[in-house]
């Protein structure tokens, strides 16, 4: 019996067990969306196909699965690709399928014609277009295989429209031409052994290793072993202020185990480390302690400690009566919403981001990575509330990142996905903001600024729940009405212009 190319894909996909697709229409990707009904394939439709990406992306990193997004050919195919990078420097498993131009018309000025396997290629794990309606089925199974094997990763694949409403009689490759690849990889014996005889072991894993399934995984090893283990996935590496006093144990440490961590920008390309220490990379991937002698010390409480580190003040600190409001009281308040099994918590942008992980923790945390990137916090947060839908799920973001994709709100209220977000508003983008004054001075930090804007009244506009706050005694309240609608929220919080948090001893 024939099918059509896109018969193929659909089908393929639910082959794979995916659960949704995130997708924003277009020419292109039509038989797609038609052949999705017959295939039973859920479509959740956004409003940027940057944030198909990040929905993927986070619901990858959530779940564990290969998260897919759809969008059509050319310029759609285009503002897909920015958001590929921020799923790259997370590790994070995505498949991204584009629509592209009829093959028999390449070369010809065809409608959108791109050469988008190329565009994508710098921001993938892997990148190419299908050549044959035939072979549509094995190049989607090799998509969504190498998406999920080894160092996970996003995965693109362009399909030509001809191709897809070609009619053909191919099967679909079996279930498990979909699953990753049985790769042998993990702490070698080497790196094992080393850890062994330190006095000030460290193992230091990647992204990859930042979902809720990881961590439990790096407790485990560390309650073996007694071996400290951080999973380093910020932009701002060393002086994370997620991670306390990190900088000090890494120069402290006499052997490092980095199990999947590029020894990149965030440790400083090694100089972290102290002169004498010896650093093993390994690929990652499962950690066991394996056979010998462990043996413990304070070594490993004085690690959780110093990651622990916040100043003391920081419990009792008050923002001025009449506002705006400082970091840590919206943090303090905030972490009352997550401390409850399965939260997730979203953070993104410049200060306020990394405000947001100084202060709040939750069993799940999607943040916007070793990327840098700004503006997926409303996309994580759609995704995190599919993937998890009993969960409380707060995304912080600053002012300006939620310019970048507050149109997904829409996307929110349509899908019936009750997150809440707390948007941190100093007027102004306060990361660059912070470099002007310390490398210009006052007088030259310009071009910086934004408006007071009523992000909350840009929510209720598009069906969400908003509030806005002014003042600390308002904040509680209207935290918690927002947690009870069960709508999208959107808190808007005025706050303090201050620059991230870095620590010190003393």
């Amino acid at each position: 019996m024939k099918a059509r190319g896109a018969d193929l894909i659909a089908r393929g996909l639910a082959r794979a067990g995916t659960r949704y697709v995130f997708a924003l229409s277009g020419n292109h990707v039509m038989p797609l969306f038609d052949a999705a009904l017959d295939a039973k394939l859920p479509l959740i439709h956004v409003r940027h196909e940057a944030a198909a990406v990040h929905m993927a992306d986070a619901w990858g990193r959530l779940t564990g699965e290969v998260g897919v997004a759809l969008v059509t050919g050319g310029p759609g195919h285009a503002n897909a690709v920015s958001a590929l990078y921020t799923a790259l420097a997370a590790e994070s498993p995505v498949v991204l399928l584009s629509g592209h131009a009829p093959t028999n018309e390449l070369g010809r000025g065809a409608f959108q014609e791109m050469a988008q396997a190329e565009m994508a290629a710098p921001a993938s794990k892997a990148s190419w277009t299908v050549q044959s309606a035939a072979s549509l089925g094995a190049d989607l199974a090799r998509a969504m295989r190498t998406a999920a094997s080894g160092r996970p990763g996003p995965v693109h694949l362009s399909l030509p429209s001809d191709l897809l409403e070609a009619q053909l009689g191919a099967d679909l490759p079996p279930r498990e031409a979909f699953s990753p690849e049985a790769i042998s990889r993990g702490v070698s014996a080497e790196a094992l052994q080393g850890l062994q005889k330190a006095r000030k072991p460290l193992l230091i894993a990647g992204p990859a290793s930042g979902n809720a399934r990881g961590r439990a995984a790096l407790r485990s090893f560390e309650e073996a072993t007694g071996v400290p283990c951080i999973v380093m996935e910020s932009p701002r590496g060393v002086n994370d202020p997620g991670q306390g006093l990190l900088a000090e144990m890494l120069a402290a440490a006499d052997v490092v185990v980095l199990a999947g961590k590029r020894k990149d920008f965030t440790l400083r390309f090694g100089a972290a480390f102290a002169g004498g220490c010896r650093v093993i990379e390994t690929d990652g991937g499962p950690i066991s302690a394996g056979a010998g002698n462990w043996s413990k010390s304070g070594w490993l409480d004085e690690v959780r400690s110093a990651i622990a580190f916040r100043p003391a003040a920081w419990k009792t600190l008050a923002s001025k009566p009449g506002g705006p409001l400082h970091p840590v009281e919206v943090g303090r308040e905030v972490q009352k919403l997550l401390d409850a099994p399965e939260a997730v918590l979203v953070a993104d942008g410049g200060e306020f981001g990394q405000w947001s992980q100084a202060t709040v923790t939750a069993p799940h945390r999607v943040i916007n990575g070793v990327a840098g990137s700004i503006g997926s916090a409303l996309p994580f947060a759609a995704a995190a509330k599919l993937a998890l839908p009993g969960s409380a799920v707060v995304a912080m973001l600053g002012d300006g990142t939620f310019g970048f994709h507050s149109s997904e709100i829409d996307t929110a209220v349509r899908e019936k996905l009750g997150y809440v977000a707390v948007v941190g508003n100093d007027s102004c983008w306060n990361a660059e903001y912070q470099i002007q004054l310390r490398s210009y001075g006052a007088a030259r930090a310009r071009g910086l600024d934004l408006l007071p804007t009523r992000y909350d009244r840009v929510a209720a506009a598009f069906g969400a729940h908003g509030e806005h706050v002014e003042r600390p005694a308002d904040l509680a309240p209207a935290l918690a009405r927002a947690a009870r609608t069960g709508l999208p929220a959107c808190v808007n919080v005025m706050i303090e212009r201050l620059p991230a948090p870095t620590f010190r001893r003393g």
